[in-house]
């Protein structure tokens, strides 16, 4: 499974595609064979894909979410049965 961070380097969100990598490699270190971080040619993208699915966008969420956000929707592309602990408590 490989999972792409795209992000705005101008907006100055590369550390914010940095620690949800690393977050998204903690949770899934035996389904994520890889995290890319892309910088974008177009100002204002952050976008998370798996296998070039996007799966959260900015834009259309009208902003970011919280990290266990991220994580939802990355275990419910690749991994649905997988229990995220207190990732999945409301």
């Amino acid at each position: 499974m490989k999972v792409t961070i795209e992000y705005c380097p101008k907006c100055g969100w590369m550390l914010r595609a940095a620690w949800i990598a690393q977050e998204l490699l903690t949770t899934f270190e035996q389904e994520i064979e890889e995290v890319s971080l892309m910088p974008s040619k177009t100002g204002g993208i952050f976008q998370l894909r798996c296998e070039g699915d996007i799966v959260f966008d900015r834009k259309e969420n009208g902003g970011f979410a919280e990290p266990k956000v991220y994580k939802q929707l990355v275990r419910d592309y690749i991994a649905p049965q997988k229990d995220l602990g207190h990732s999945d408590k409301k």
